[in-house]
């Protein structure tokens, strides 16, 4: 940053060792936490770290030193640099480490499936990956795709929420409008959703109104009565055959017996001529 100096840590261990500056005074100036300048001055920290003089690196002067020494409430102020590099302007796509690689088709669902109006070259400049690989996601041709979980590329840190709404915003300018006299749905604006009326209207119910119900279809009583009389006697007619059915079975059951007795008389007669 602008107001950071140059090696912070080196600079607190040149301050720490080559000026009478509070703890308090180089933690604000180098942009450290107290305890860790006095860890520093304890050895307890930063004990490898050779310390960097930030005079003659130009980024001090000593009477801004010497003021601060003998005011303790005095902020040491970064010395401005009097070589103004310009910004180099990043071309082709983002540079993504190593380690964090793997998390890029998982950012590029989470984008594709959040963000369908944004363009493969915006995709590109937020996570740093090919048109090759987004369409593959796409079109679920993936290598990968049965593992790929959705996931924020600001959470993974491979871009900021600034950047990610920078280009949500121009895909949302230049998407197409919609046709004149179309509905277009919206959401209802938050003042109007969290206001006491909104709120007593969906949690509150009124006993003196009546609920509102579908309406019924009128039923028909006498068809009903009708319908249960002709099933009525359907059953009787069917249970009549029944009876019928099993008194004209019972004489055929009385002709059947005596023929088996007259066989069983036979059968002894002959037996005793056989004596």
């Amino acid at each position: 940053m602008a107001n950071t100096p140059l090696m912070p840590k080196a600079t607190a261990v040149w301050l720490v060792d080559n000026t009478a500056l509070s703890f308090t005074q180089i933690a604000s100036f180098c942009r450290l936490h107290p305890l860790e300048v006095k860890a520093i001055a304890d050895g307890e920290a930063a004990q490898g770290i050779k310390g960097l003089d930030p005079i003659l690196t130009g980024q001090l002067s000593r009477e801004e030193v010497e003021k601060a020494q003998n005011d303790p409430n005095y902020q040491l102020k970064l010395q401005g640099s009097k070589v103004i590099v310009p910004e180099s302007k990043r071309k082709g796509p983002r540079y993504t480490p190593v380690s964090r690689r793997q998390d890029r088709p998982n950012a590029i669902l989470w984008l594709v499936r959040n963000h369908p109006e944004l363009k493969d070259a915006q995709i590109i400049r937020l996570v740093g990956t090919t048109k090759p690989t987004i369409a593959a996601i796409r079109d679920r041709t993936h290598w990968n795709s049965a593992n790929l979980t959705p996931s924020d590329p600001v959470t993974l840190g491979l871009c900021s929420q600034l950047e990610l709404d920078m280009e949500v915003e121009k895909a949302a300018k230049n998407a197409p409008q919609p046709m004149v006299g179309e509905p277009v749905e919206r959401l209802m604006p938050v003042e109007e959703t969290t206001n006491e009326d909104a709120i007593a209207a969906a949690f509150s119910f009124d006993p003196s109104q009546p609920v509102k119900r579908e309406e019924e279809e009128e039923i028909d009583a006498d068809a009903v009565f009708a319908n249960l009389g002709s099933l009525k006697s359907e059953v009787s007619e069917e249970s009549g055959e029944s009876e019928e059915g099993a008194e004209g079975d019972e004489p055929a059951s009385e002709d059947i017996v005596p023929e088996a007795e007259g066989e069983e008389a036979q059968e002894t007669e002959g037996e005793e001529d056989t004596k």
